[in-house]
C-alpha cells in the first residue's frame, strides 16, 4: 500500500522532532583515563545517546626507574579533538547541551607556570620514584594521626612525597612552577581561565583534610610548595567558569553550558553503579582495581590499610586500590607466550592447581599494607609449568589481594553485602570474575551498565543543574548473578594464607 502524505507532513515531523530535542536536556560528559580519553553525550535519565561519543586511545610513558608519566598538553590535544568531533555528531542536540562535566584517573599532578602553560609531565599514581620520600614523612608525621585527618596513608601514590621528590631532583625546573594541579584541573584552567579542585580530586592527592574540607595545613607546612600554588577548592556542583573567547568561538554550541570541576574516577564508578549508600560494595577492575563504599561524609572511622575519599562535601568513599588490574592481565598476555583461546584455557584449569604462588606488584603495593617497594614475584615454577598457568595464577594473585581489602571493608561498614561488579577488565573475562568471586565467597552482581564510570559523571552533573534531585533517582542496570562455588572458596582462602607467608618473607610487613 502506498500512502500519499501531504506536501508539509514531512517538514512538520522534522520539525517536531527538533522540538523534542531542543526541549531536552544533555550532559556532554569526559572520561580521562589511564589508556583512553571517551566523549559521551547523555540525555536527562543518564543514558548515553547512541552513536554520539568519541574515544582516543593513549598510553602512558614508563622509565626503567619507576616513572609512569603522561604529556600534558598531548592529551589537552586529544579532550579538544574528542569535544570537536563529539559536537559534530550530536548535531541540533548540541545546543541543548547544559552541562560539561568530568571525571579523571586520580592522584596526578603536574606544574604550570604563569603563563598558564604546563613546564612539567603529568606524574601519574604508578610512579614509583618518589619511595625514599616517605620515610622522611614518616619520620615527620604519627601517620596514624594524619591518616584519619586526610584519608591517605604515605605513598608514592599521593602528592606529599611526590613534591619532596621532585623539589630534590628537579630543583630548577620546580622553581618555574607557579601553580600545582591536576589533568583535569589544567583543561579547565586551559579552556575556562579558572583554578579550581574538587574535593574529591584534592582528597586523592593525599592532602585534604577530610573535617575542614581544606588543603591541610600540616602536611603543607612540612613541604616546599605553598597553598596559594593550590587550586582553590570547590564541590562538585559548583562551575568553574565560562569558556575563554578562543574555546567559546570553537564550541559556540557550549557557551552557554556550564563547566563543572573534575571528579574522581573512582568516585563515579560507585555513583554510576548504583552504589551510593552503605548497602552496596563496588568492585572495579579497569588497568587498576579497587573495592569502595559511599558513606555518610565524618560517619566512619578508617581501618588501617584503606583509604577514605571524598565525593562531594556529603558523600566519602571508603575502600582499598591495587595499582593491578587489567594491566597485570595485559602485561601477562604480551609477556607470555599464550593462545589465542584465553578465556577456554583458563577455564579448563582447577584452582590454585598450579602450584605456584604470585606476588602481583609490578608497580608496588597500595592496600593494604602501602609497601612502594613491594615487587612481584613467581614462586613454584618448574620445568612442567605452562604459560596459560601462570596466567592463571596471576589472575587469581590479584583475587587474593581484594579479598583481604573487602575483609577490612566488612569490618568497617557491616551492611555493605552486596557486591556490584564493573569494569572492562572484568567484562572481557567471565573466568577472572568467577575466580574473584569464589575468592570472596559472597555473590556479586554484574553491572550492566556498559560505562559505569562516565555514567557516574553524567549523573552527578545532572544533579548539580538540577534535573534530578537524589543520585538514586535513576537507578543503575544490574545483570547476571555470579554465585560463588563453596569449595573453590576453601581452596582460596588457603591459597590467600600461602600469599601472605611469601609476602612476609619476600616484601615484609
Amino acid at each position: 500500500m502506498i500512502y500519499d502524505f501531504p506536501d508539509d507532513f514531512l517538514s512538520k515531523r522534522k520539525c517536531n522532532l527538533q522540538s523534542a530535542i531542543s526541549n531536552q536536556q544533555f550532559i556532554l560528559a569526559l572520561d580521562i583515563g589511564t589508556s583512553s580519553l571517551r566523549a559521551m553525550l547523555f540525555d536527562e535519565q543518564a543514558r548515553a545517546v547512541p552513536g554520539v561519543e568519541t574515544q582516543i586511545k593513549y598510553e602512558w610513558r614508563t622509565t626503567p626507574d619507576g616513572g609512569a608519566e603522561f604529556d600534558a598538553d598531548e592529551i589537552l590535544g586529544y579532550a579538544e579533538r574528542a569535544i570537536d568531533e563529539l559536537l559534530v555528531k550530536a548535531g541540533d542536540r548540541a545546543k541543548s547541551i547544559v552541562a560539561v562535566a568530568s571525571d579523571s584517573l586520580v592522584s596526578n599532578i603536574l606544574g604550570v607556570d604563569e603563563t598558564g602553560h604546563a613546564v612539567t609531565l603529568v606524574y601519574t599514581y604508578a610512579d614509583t620514584r618518589c619511595a625514599r620520600e616517605i620515610d622522611e614523612l614518616r619520620k615527620r608525621f604519627d601517620e596514624r594521626v594524619t591518616h584519619q585527618r586526610v584519608g591517605t596513608l604515605f605513598h608514592t601514590s599521593y602528592q606529599p612525597a611526590r613534591f619532596l621528590w621532585l623539589a630534590q631532583t628537579y630543583p630548577d625546573l620546580f622553581k618555574r612552577v607557579r601553580w600545582w594541579m591536576s589533568l583535569g584541573e589544567y583543561f579547565l584552567f586551559r579552556w575556562t581561565g579558572q583554578r579550581a579542585c574538587s574535593y574529591s580530586v584534592a582528597s586523592w592527592a593525599g592532602l585534604l583534610n577530610r573535617q575542614e574540607l581544606a588543603w591541610d595545613k600540616e602536611l603543607l607546612a612540612a613541604l616546599p610548595i605553598t597553598v596559594d600554588q593550590l587550586s582553590p577548592l570547590v564541590d562538585h556542583d559548583q562551575p568553574v567558569g565560562t569558556l575563554r573567547t578562543e574555546y567559546a568561538n570553537r564550541w559556540s554550541a557550549l557557551r552557554a553550558a556550564k563547566w563543572f570541576p573534575t571528579v574522581g574516577d573512582g568516585a563515579v564508578a560507585n555513583v554510576g553503579s548504583g552504589c551510593v549508600d552503605t548497602t552496596r560494595t563496588t568492585l572495579t577492575i579497569g588497568t587498576s582495581s579497587a573495592l569502595r563504599v559511599t558513606y555518610p561524609r565524618g560517619t566512619c572511622d578508617i581501618p588501617w590499610g584503606l583509604w577514605s575519599y571524598c565525593v562531594s562535601r556529603e558523600l566519602e568513599l571508603i575502600g582499598g586500590a591495587l595499582s593491578e588490574g587489567g594491566s597485570l592481565f595485559k602485561w601477562m598476555r604480551e609477556t607470555l607466550t599464550v593462545g589465542t583461546n584465553i578465556e577456554v584455557e583458563l577455564a579448563a584449569l582447577e584452582p590454585d592447581a598450579h602450584g605456584l604462588t604470585v606476588l602481583p606488584f609490578l608497580t608496588g603495593e597500595r592496600a593494604p599494607n602501602w609497601n612502594a617497594d613491594a615487587r612481584a614475584a613467581i614462586v613454584g615454577l618448574s620445568l612442567t609449568t605452562k604459560p596459560i598457568e601462570i596466567l592463571r595464577a596471576g589472575l587469581e594473585s590479584v583475587a587474593y589481594r581484594l579479598g583481604l581489602i573487602f575483609e577490612l571493608l566488612r569490618g568497617a561498614v557491616p551492611d555493605a553485602r552486596q557486591v556490584i561488579a564493573s569494569g572492562g577488565a572484568l567484562v572481557g573475562s567471565r573466568v577472572w570474575t568467577q575466580i574473584i568471586t569464589d575468592t570472596l565467597g559472597v555473590p556479586v552482581l554484574a553491572s550492566a551498565e556498559p560505562e559505569a564510570t562516565i555514567r557516574g559523571t553524567a549523573l552527578l552533573a545532572l544533579k548539580a543543574v538540577g534535573v534530578i534531585d537524589s543520585l538514586s533517582d535513576l537507578p543503575a542496570q544490574t545483570g547476571v548473578v555470579i554465585l560463588p562455588d563453596a569449595a573453590r572458596h576453601e581452596i582460596y582462602k588457603c591459597a590467600m594464607e600461602r600469599q601472605k607467608r611469601l609476602y612476609n618473607r619476600v616484601v615484609g610487613v
